[in-house]
C-alpha cells in the first residue's frame, strides 16, 4: 500500500511540474497605445470588460479595520429590507461575533439576510456560526464545498469581500471579517487594509455580483424589489463594478489590469499583498516604466502571512528594477491593500491580487472609479505606506542572501498557482 501511495504522490508531483512548465502563457498586451484620460479609453473598458461606467456615485474610503468595521456594522444595523454579504474570510472572534450578532438581530427583525461564505476560507465560521445564523432566519450558503463530484473546481474559490444593504449602500475592498484586520492577531500587528463605502447607481452592479454566487450556490435568481432599486444619484463619482470569474482564462480582471497599466502616461501606483505577476504583466510594467511613467509597487516585507510567496515574488524583482519600477516593502506588519491608481484619475479597489490565482482561478470583485478626489485619497494612504516601507534597490536585490536565491529557484512554481 505504501508503494502505491508513494507512486500516486510522485505522479501527482510530476504532473504538477509539467503543468507549470508547459502550460501556455497568454501573451497579453494592448493592441495600440491608449490615453487613460480620453473618452475612447472609457469605451474600451466598457466593451472589453462588459461594464457600464455609471455617473452620480458617492465613495468613502475607510483605512484599516477600526474605521471600516464600525461603518459596515452600522450599515447592517440600519438595514430595513435586505442584507447580502459574500466573504472569502469570515472568522470567529471579537469582530466575527459582532457581525454575527448584527446579522442575527436584523434577521429576527424581519430583514432578509443572505450570506455566501467560501467553504475553505471561512471554514471556521461555517462550522461554528452558521447554526446560530440560520436559527435566526439568515440564509447561509457555502461556496464550492469540496464534494466528490466537483473536486475539479476545488481550486476555484470566491475571493470576494462585499456587503450590500437595502440595495442602496455597498462596501467593497480587500478585507474579510477577522480579528487580524481589527486588533492584530497572535501578537502580530493589525493588518493594513481598506474598504470603500459606495452609494449611487453602481450599487446595483455590486448587488448583481452578489447575486451571481448566490445563484451558483442555491440556484435562486434574486428578483425582489428590496435588493434591486431604481438608481438614485448620490454624488459626483463615475464608477463601475467589475466581476471576474474563471469561466475562461482571459478573466475580466486580467483584461482590466493589463489595459489600465499600459495606458498610464504619468503615474501608476500599485499596492498588492501577493505580487506574482506573470511574464506578460511584468512586460507591461517594464514597458510602462520605460516610457517614463512613475511606476511604484508596495508589497509586504518580512512580516507577511505567506513567506514562500514573498520569496517567489522577490525572485521577479530584477527586470522590474532595471526598467525603473520602484518596489517598496512595507515594514510595520502585513499589508493587504489591493489598490491601483493611474494618472491620478483612475482607481481600482477590490479583491484582485497581482497573481495568477486572482487572474485565473478565483471569483473576484473590483470597484473602478474615474475620479480625481478618490485618486488623491488613495494616493495619500499610499504615500504613508511608502513612508513606512523600505525601498528595494537593484544593488540590494542582487546582494540578497544565497539561501533566498536558491529557494527562489524552487518556489517559482507558485507563480502559476498562487
Amino acid at each position: 500500500m505504501t508503494f502505491y501511495l508513494t507512486l500516486v504522490g510522485g505522479l501527482f508531483v510530476a504532473w504538477f511540474i509539467l503543468v507549470v512548465l508547459f502550460a501556455p502563457h497568454i501573451p497579453y498586451h494592448v493592441e495600440r497605445p491608449l490615453d487613460a484620460t480620453s473618452e475612447h479609453f472609457v469605451r474600451v473598458l466598457e466593451s472589453a470588460c462588459l461594464v457600464t461606467l455609471e455617473d452620480g456615485n458617492r465613495l468613502e474610503v475607510f483605512t484599516d479595520g477600526p474605521q471600516f468595521y464600525p461603518a459596515m456594522l452600522d450599515a447592517i444595523r440600519s438595514a430595513r429590507e435586505a442584507v447580502n454579504m459574500e466573504c472569502y474570510i469570515f472568522q470567529n472572534g471579537v469582530i466575527g461575533t459582532q457581525f454575527t450578532e448584527a446579522l442575527v438581530e436584523r434577521a429576527r427583525a424581519g430583514v432578509q439576510v443572505r450570506l455566501v461564505l467560501d467553504a475553505i476560507g471561512s471554514f471556521g465560521a461555517v462550522r461554528q456560526a452558521t447554526a446560530r445564523l440560520c436559527e435566526a432566519g439568515c440564509r447561509v450558503e457555502q461556496y464550492q464545498f469540496p464534494l466528490w463530484y466537483r473536486l475539479h473546481r476545488l481550486n476555484n474559490r470566491t475571493h470576494r469581500e462585499l456587503l450590500v444593504v437595502d440595495g442602496r449602500v455597498a462596501f467593497v475592498g480587500g478585507a474579510g471579517v477577522a480579528d487580524w484586520w481589527f486588533k492584530g492577531h497572535r501578537r502580530e500587528a493589525m493588518w493594513r487594509d481598506m474598504m470603500v463605502r459606495v452609494e449611487g447607481p453602481v450599487v446595483a452592479q455590486i448587488q448583481g455580483v452578489a447575486a451571481e454566487n448566490w445563484l451558483e450556490c442555491c440556484g435562486e435568481i434574486q428578483t425582489g424589489p428590496e435588493v434591486y432599486k431604481a438608481p438614485e444619484p448620490s454624488g459626483s463619482v463615475s464608477a463601475f463594478a467589475l466581476r471576474s470569474s474563471p469561466s475562461d482564462r482571459a478573466t475580466a480582471s486580467r483584461v482590466l489590469f493589463q489595459t489600465i497599466v499600459e495606458s498610464a502616461s504619468t503615474r501608476c501606483r500599485i499596492s498588492t499583498p501577493y505580487f506574482l505577476p506573470d511574464q506578460a504583466f511584468r512586460q507591461a510594467l517594464v514597458r510602462t516604466a520605460s516610457r517614463g511613467v512613475d511606476v511604484s509597487v508596495v508589497v509586504p516585507g518580512p512580516k507577511t502571512d505567506q513567506k514562500l510567496v514573498r520569496l517567489a515574488s522577490r525572485r521577479l524583482y530584477g527586470d522590474l528594477l532595471k526598467a525603473g519600477v520602484r518596489i517598496f516593502e512595507y515594514r510595520p506588519g502585513m499589508i493587504h491593500v489591493k489598490m491601483l491608481v493611474v494618472d491620478d484619475l483612475w482607481c481600482v479597489v477590490g479583491t484582485t491580487n497581482i497573481d495568477n490565482r486572482s487572474f485565473e482561478h478565483n471569483d473576484e470583485v473590483n470597484l473602478v472609479a474615474r475620479d480625481e478626489a478618490t485618486a488623491r485619497r488613495l494616493s495619500d494612504d499610499n504615500e504613508r505606506d511608502i513612508a513606512a516601507s523600505r525601498e528595494i534597490t537593484l544593488k540590494a536585490w542582487k546582494r540578497r542572501p544565497l539561501f533566498e536565491k536558491l529557494i527562489g529557484s524552487v518556489v517559482w512554481l507558485l507563480e502559476r498557482q498562487q
